[in-house]
């Protein structure tokens, strides 16, 4: 199960993200989306769990949690959308 987590400290990496959702659980991959131009986190990523019920126990205990000074708001991943008709 993919959460998407967002209002991701700049001072976070990905290697960190991950390591902080391991407490829930096996974490699959953990990503921060970065600008191609800046090359600077944008603030939000996702990170993949080899289990739901561990998924759903890590938005239970983080959403609106404190890492590196941001509330992270933390829920299901949803799937992009496709505005192309």
């Amino acid at each position: 199960m993919k959460l998407y987590v967002g209002n991701i400290s700049w001072n976070t990496s990905s290697d960190s993200l991950k390591e902080y959702f391991e407490q829930f659980g096996i974490v699959e991959d953990a990503f921060i989306m970065i600008d191609k131009v800046t090359r600077r986190s944008k603030g939000f990523g996702f990170v993949t769990f080899t289990n739901e019920e561990d998924a759903l126990k890590a938005i239970e205990a983080t959403n609106g949690k404190e890492l590196d000074g941001r509330a992270l708001t933390v829920n299901e991943a949803r799937p992009p959308k496709n505005d192309n008709f």
